[in-house]
């Protein structure tokens, strides 16, 4: 299960958007709505397949949409050393 590292710090801009700090390289990210719930859903330990699941309730998603969307937002997360690498 990845989890974010603890040196990326989250900001909630207005309950739906964030923005994170990765406090090591000083760089931010800009987190659109689906990718909040994807990163507040990683820090509380929520499986992927059950963050999918909140999408599908939360927008008018099929299941396998929603979890290609977590698969691919865990996997930029990934790139820029934001997550660690657990499956």
């Amino acid at each position: 299960m990845p989890r974010p590292f603890d040196h990326v710090i989250f900001t909630d801009l207005d309950g739906a958007e964030g923005v994170l700090v990765d406090l090591n390289t000083k760089q931010y990210f800009q987190l659109n709505e689906t990718a909040s719930l994807i990163w507040r859903g990683l820090s509380r330990g929520t499986p992927l397949a059950d963050i999918a699941k909140e999408m599908t309730e939360l927008y008018d998603v099929t299941l396998d949409h929603a979890l290609t969307s977590v698969e691919a937002a865990v996997a930029r997360f990934r790139a820029h050393h934001l997550v660690t690498s657990g499956s």
